[in-house]
């Protein structure tokens, strides 16, 4: 009998292990809120031909891993604990055997952080904290154990909204291609700020302020991926506003809506992509429950709006696209679900697949 377990053990084992490593899967990590029944960190995979997933494995309990970012040899995950506290989750992964181990915590440098993200060399870490309206640079260690934050930055402001801008609210840190600027979107003080960012010694100094529509809460910022702009979406009123992108500096040329033209209904813009080939722009509507599908204008970097996707779920927080640019996986927060759609290359279109992963609370989609 005992011979038995075992040989069904090492079954089950090197079924989980094979379907990870199978090249036609598409491999996912997702970062969730733990107030319901989520246990952590979840490792998806996802067969590209049939779209039937299965998650392989959890990271044991961690409070609140809703934001995470990965090493480049996907051996270290990065993921924020977003809680009163504030801090930095290391996660030892083993993506031949879904293995997570608990490798180290540190101080995120303020409380709620809601955003991680890696410089290019992968030896520093930024994080971005929501209620503590501030930031955070980080040391990456040979092990790829995190060091004590080496310099946090404090944002200071108000903005006019009374309930949500009451004061700063970091709510993203993104690196330029060139790793040699963080630009910060702060929600609380309608800003994004630019800071120089030297990779030796992994210090920033501000370089430039951004402001924008008084009222619009920056949120989610992204790089167009061959064309010199730049986007970040509003959350508190629902707009894209589009950069110009040169010499690490930023230019505000215009501001878009993400819903129908007309629309006053209740909306909280959070996530924004690009499509690999440049093309498209997808933001997502939370309470209106919808991705936005815009086209890129390749010579302005102008958006026009063409399609409003409802996301099968209620309030979808993070998305992702696949690399091969075929899918874009929608993560529903308050229906515990996430939504495959398929992407056409030539229209940017999306179609709901009906096929669906599911994971209680999920906010944060990263592809292996």
């Amino acid at each position: 009998m005992k011979k038995s377990f075992g040989i069904l053990i090492l079954t089950l084992f090197c079924s989980g292990q094979l379907l990870a490593q199978k090249s036609n899967a598409y491999n996912i990590l997702v970062g969730t809120y733990t107030q319901k029944t989520s246990e952590g960190v979840y490792y998806v995979s996802i067969d590209k031909e049939t779209l039937s997933s299965t998650i392989i494995s959890h990271s044991d309990k961690i409070d609140n891993p809703s934001f995470l970012d990965i090493s480049k040899d996907n051996k270290y995950i990065y993921t924020v604990c977003e809680t009163d506290g504030g801090s930095v989750q290391v996660l030892n992964f083993n993506q031949d055997t879904g293995q997570f181990k608990h490798s180290n915590i540190v101080n995120s440098g303020g409380a709620h952080p809601c955003h991680i993200a890696l410089d290019k060399t992968g030896k520093w870490i930024f994080t971005g904290n929501y209620t503590g309206g501030s930031l955070a640079v980080l040391p990456v260690k040979a092990d790829g154990k995190l060091g004590e934050p080496k310099q946090i930055i404090q944002h200071y402001g108000t903005g006019p909204n009374k309930d949500r801008q009451e004061k700063p609210h970091v709510h993203s840190v993104n690196i330029s291609p060139d790793n040699k600027n963080l630009f910060v979107a702060d929600l609380g003080i309608d800003e994004v700020v630019n800071y120089a960012f030297d990779a030796k010694n992994g210090k920033l100094k501000e370089a430039q302020r951004i402001k924008l529509t008084a009222g619009s809460g920056p949120r989610h910022f992204t790089f167009h991926p061959s064309l010199p702009y730049a986007y970040v979406i509003q959350e508190l009123t629902g707009k894209v506003t589009l950069f110009s992108y040169k010499n690490g500096l930023l230019k505000t040329l215009e501001e878009v809506s993400t819903l129908p033209e007309g629309s006053k209904v209740n909306n909280a813009c959070a996530d924004i992509h690009i499509s690999p080939d440049g093309k498209f722009l997808y933001g997502s509507n939370r309470f209106y429950d919808t991705i936005v599908t815009f086209a890129i204008n390749p010579k302005t970097g102008k958006l026009k709006q063409l399609d409003q996707t409802p996301v099968g779920g209620k309030v979808p927080r993070n998305f992702a696209i696949s690399p091969d640019g075929k899918y874009v996986f929608v993560a529903n927060q308050n229906t515990d679900n996430i939504v495959i759609f398929e992407r056409n290359a030539s229209t940017g279109l999306l179609k709901n697949t009906l096929k669906e992963i599911n994971i209680s609370m999920p906010v944060c989609i990263k592809f292996l």
